[in-house]
């Protein structure tokens, strides 16, 4: 039962998280490349473009890191039962390492870049996003095993 009522919810917290940072790293990364070609590109249209990316992206690219990310925590939870004081800097690497394996993967086995924000400096960007995600993931399991730091 401590899975649902306490992990579930940390993990789905990290992981939305995660995925619209990507997906907006992934937004402003295309409008970039866009006013760098001359397109004038309004606030309300990279908003408006955000949002739709967002949406549009959920069902596939959050599903992807979703899987990619419950992989890497795992694998992390298991390591740091044995690595205690590297708990932060291990849920950050498997962050890491779970959109960079994403990324890669996809684009080795379609040969193209899948997520065009995930070219260039924006595939940088996207790790930024799992790096986010599993420092995150760490400190609200840090903070559900003691919850007297947060004065409950």
């Amino acid at each position: 039962m401590p899975f649902l009522t306490r992990i579930l919810p940390i993990f789905l917290v990290s992981w939305l998280l995660t995925f619209t940072l990507a997906s907006l790293f992934h937004s402003q990364y295309v409008v970039n490349q866009l006013v760098n070609v001359g397109v004038v590109v309004s606030l309300s249209d990279r908003i408006n473009l955000s949002l739709d990316d967002w949406l549009g992206l959920l069902p596939t690219y959050g599903a992807i890191i979703a899987i990619a990310l419950a992989i890497a925590f795992l694998v992390s939870a298991k390591l740091t039962k044995n690595i205690k004081q590297f708990n932060m800097a291990l849920f950050i690497v498997a962050g890491i390492t779970a959109l960079a394996v994403v990324l890669i993967a996809i684009e080795s086995i379609m040969n193209i870049h899948i997520i065009a924000g995930a070219r260039g400096w924006g595939f940088y960007m996207q790790l930024l996003a799992g790096a986010v995600g599993g420092y995150t993931f760490s400190h609200l399991i840090k903070t559900a095993r003691n919850p007297k730091k947060l004065g409950v």
